[in-house]
């Protein structure tokens, strides 16, 4: 029943349309048309105001791309892998557009001992020795401190520091 109602309306729409169009002047058609793409850019606009900032992200990083002044430039593809992050993490429930303050960690996947390996620990050790450890090690590969991409094996000591925290330490 619905769909005949809708087949019906849109008929009813195609048949007005083509009959304006039959009687009207080219003037008026080309301002019609004008109207049409302005109101449709503005309808455009508000949905992706509305749908959210999925959807106004990825043009307006687009738009952004000129104004951004890095040492090395950005290419299409880092930009590209920047999103792709920032969607992961949103989808984690590690970032928010909103607020920075919904961070919950991932479950770990190195194993205790792996952990003591890569900080260079044994069992045992104190807090103190782990915390210094870590440290010592983040000092040289934290991405801000360094020119080469260092970003994962950073994080897989932090990864470390926090498995032996929370086993060994709570």
């Amino acid at each position: 029943m619905n769909l005949f109602l809708i087949i019906g309306i849109c008929f009813v729409i195609l048949y007005l349309l083509l009959n304006w169009f039959s009687k009207a002047s080219s003037k008026r058609i080309a301002k019609g048309i004008r109207y049409i793409i302005f109101t449709t850019g503005i309808l455009l606009a508000i949905t992706l105001f509305l749908v959210g900032r999925y959807a106004f992200t990825i043009p307006i990083l687009f738009f952004l791309i000129p104004l951004l002044k890095l040492k090395g430039g950005i290419g299409l593809f880092q930009l590209f892998q920047l999103w792709r992050l920032i969607s992961y993490l949103r989808q984690t429930g590690r970032y928010s557009f909103r607020s920075g303050t919904n961070y919950s960690k991932a479950s770990s996947n190195i194993s205790l001992d792996e952990a003591y390996n890569i900080l260079g620990c044994k069992k045992g050790d104190s807090k103190a020795q782990v915390l210094s450890s870590y440290k010592r090690i983040m000092s040289k590969l934290h991405p801000d401190k360094n020119d080469t991409n260092t970003t994962k094996l950073a994080q897989m000591v932090s990864e470390a520091k926090e498995t032996i925290l929370k086993n060994d330490f709570n």
